[in-house]
């Protein structure tokens, strides 16, 4: 297996627990912001992490999935709803439950995506995230 640049099939991702693949996705989503900012011209490194997690916490996953809902197919709300009905141990200060919960669905998410190897349904996605 390439773990660089995976392509597994739906049986195989459908193996992976939901916090694993939102384990997965939280660094996918992580690394969009991150080449996002970059591309656009950020180039300070406490700037970039000021940004970067600007983007990636609860509260803002939580308001990113608002922005694709309507845009999800069968499948992928599917996935989404199970990763944010997942049990989790903790959340983290900074964001509610809910928020928590629904950004561990947009993570699951962009895992279940990422190992599919579908690169540019990840992101059409994320475009819409961040579309102002």
């Amino acid at each position: 297996m390439n773990y660089f640049s995976p392509e597994m099939s739906l049986q195989e991702v459908n193996q992976i627990s939901i916090l694993g693949l939102a384990h997965i996705g939280d660094g996918v989503y992580e690394l969009l912001t991150r080449t996002m900012l970059c591309a656009q011209g950020h180039s300070a490194v406490r700037e970039l992490h000021k940004l970067t997690v600007s983007y990636v916490n609860a509260p803002a996953q939580a308001r990113a999935i608002q922005k694709i809902m309507d845009e999800l197919d069968s499948d992928e709300l599917s996935l989404y709803k199970r990763g944010r009905n997942a049990r989790v141990n903790s959340v983290p200060q900074n964001a509610d439950v809910s928020e928590y919960h629904a950004a561990t669905g947009l993570e699951a998410l962009f895992g279940w995506l990422y190992l599919q190897g579908k690169r540019e349904r990840i992101n059409e996605l994320f475009s819409l995230i961040m579309k102002e």
